[in-house]
């Protein structure tokens, strides 16, 4: 799977990367060279952080789900018992 993003992203991500080379490197790097970069970064390193973002959210979600027998748990039954209880109070 390709992971895209927007045309915005990529604009913001070009010009972010130019930067860090202006304030970083002591060499410029193009527009071009920026977008080849950004590029690469998300085809070979981008699935890295993108597998392990899944992970923690399916981790997330199995946390969650496991909590929804606590939460929102009914005890079953319970008509007579609160008749007898009142009765018990009598």
């Amino acid at each position: 799977m390709t992971i895209e993003i927007s045309k915005e992203a990529r604009k913001e991500a070009i010009a972010s990367i130019e930067r860090y080379f202006t304030e970083n490197m002591e060499d410029h790097i193009g527009n071009i060279a920026a977008g080849a970069l950004l590029g690469f970064i998300l085809e070979e390193i981008g699935p890295v952080i993108y597998n392990k973002a899944v992970t923690d959210v399916q981790e997330r979600l199995q946390s969650r789900i496991m909590e929804v027998d606590i939460e929102i748990h009914e005890d079953e039954f319970q008509y007579w018992r609160k008749f007898d209880q009142l009765r018990k109070r009598k």
